[in-house]
């Protein structure tokens, strides 16, 4: 059959919005090549895909441009020609990982970092889980991020039964995703996760846009956070001393996530200002809130304590820290800075476990978290608090003092107002004319 008549049949077929567009346009160029008119079949051999890409390539083509062509080819093949013979496997997997070198080679690393990421990749795991680790990494996506996705690709693969999940597509996705929420009861964000972690491998790895996908969904319970009264926080704020209570100030009186207060570098604090800048933040963004007066000499302290610290590992032939993105290469001494440093930085010296260097992190999130839940039963505190309640407890009595709810949205760095508003159900509004009817018995 031609590729007129496969022009003519690529709407019946379920295809993508933009392969119906352009799988026609290959075909057509295919039958160019092999000087044939649009009304003869087409040879679809190894050897003919093989010279039509050559010459793709030597026109300077991109690889991702010459992958969907061969996904064309393979489409006429099993729709027009009825056969799965060639499969054409090997030339579509040289594809992908040239079209990752091309991506690699577009952004802003350079060969030196771009290796130094890439060698700590497991050369023995599944491919699509060496590239989903390649593809994150040169994104910059979090090491927490990284991780997770890779887990969701490597329960997907089991759920397959199988290493070649580009012989899948949105059917086991949709079982999958289901699975999930029917079987596993699972929460809606562990669902959202999942599948974004599916969607980054499908359209960011293999270059597959997928269609529409049908999924049970989880439900998302109406859940109210919990908030510590007043009484509560100062039990606790009178166990916490030294680092531990410069912590608690910042989580509670400045709306800090408990990541954010950790990862909180010298030059970020503006004593002049009373202000915090919080860099890459939820969804990358930066963001400025409020310094507590109250924490300013405790946080000189621990300045004074970090650059003991510092100036010993100077001494010692260490000193450097993490810079995110390509900082390290934009200022190149900015990693043995002093006001580059981590303001609560670890005890120990430890490898990075992406570029193998020897640097001092921050403090290991376990480290207050474990103290926090200590301090709660020891306060005699019967709630479910963990250090994200002192936010939201910020956030609350914020609210009770009279703040305005968008200066509060600003200082939490909430996209939506929609999300700050779920503190107004929680609050202690004062002035509430409403009296229990036990309370007349």
């Amino acid at each position: 059959m031609s590729a007129n008549q496969f022009a003519g049949r690529v709407h019946e077929l379920k295809l993508r919005k933009n392969d119906t567009a352009w799988f026609p346009r290959w075909i057509f160029r295919f039958a160019s090549h092999q000087r044939r008119s649009r009304d003869r079949q087409l040879e679809v051999t190894d050897s003919t895909v093989i010279s039509f890409l050559r010459g793709l390539r030597d026109r300077g083509v991109p690889a991702w441009q010459r992958l969907q062509a061969v996904r064309a080819i393979q489409t006429y093949r099993s729709e027009i020609l009825n056969t799965q013979s060639p499969r054409l496997q090997n030339i579509q997997q040289t594809l992908q990982r040239v079209a990752a070198n091309e991506r690699h080679d577009a952004g802003q690393l350079s060969p030196i970092q771009e290796r130094a990421l890439l060698d700590s990749i497991d050369k023995s795991a599944p491919t699509w889980i060496q590239q989903m680790h390649a593809e994150l990494r040169l994104r910059h996506y979090a090491l927490d991020t990284e991780k997770a996705y890779v887990g969701w690709i490597r329960r997907f693969i089991k759920s397959c039964g199988s290493q070649h999940l580009e012989q899948f597509g949105e059917a086991e996705i949709k079982e999958f995703l289901t699975g999930l929420a029917v079987n596993g009861k699972v929460a809606v964000s562990t669902q959202d996760q999942a599948l974004s972690a599916l969607l980054f491998l499908y359209e960011k790895v293999m270059g597959r846009k997928l269609e529409f996908l049908d999924v049970v969904k989880s439900k998302k319970p109406q859940t109210l956070p919990v908030v510590l009264s007043r009484s509560e926080i100062r039990k606790l704020y009178k166990l916490c001393h030294g680092r531990t209570r410069a912590l608690f100030q910042l989580l509670y009186g400045s709306g800090l996530r408990h990541r954010e207060a950790l990862r909180l570098r010298i030059k970020d604090l503006c004593f002049d200002t009373g202000q915090i800048l919080v860099r890459n933040a939820k969804g990358d963004k930066d963001r400025v809130t409020v310094l507590p007066q109250s924490s300013i000499q405790l946080l000189k302290t621990q300045i004074r304590i970090t650059r003991a610290t510092h100036d010993c590992d100077l001494q010692n032939g260490f000193g450097e820290v993490y810079l995110p993105y390509a900082l390290d290469r934009k200022y190149q001494n900015a990693c043995r800075q002093f006001c580059w440093q981590y303001l609560f930085p670890s005890r120990q010296l430890s490898r990075d476990p992406r570029s193998g260097k020897v640097r001092r992190h921050h403090l290991r999130e376990g480290s207050f978290g474990d103290f926090f839940r200590r301090s709660v039963r020891r306060a005699g505190i019967e709630k479910h608090a963990v250090p994200h309640s002192l936010r939201h407890s910020f956030a609350s009595h914020m609210l009770e003092d009279g703040a305005d709810i968008r200066t509060v949205q600003e200082l939490l760095g909430h996209k939506d107002v929609s999300t700050t508003m779920i503190y107004l159900h929680v609050m202690n509004k004062p002035g509430l004319a409403v009296r229990s009817p036990v309370d007349q018995i």
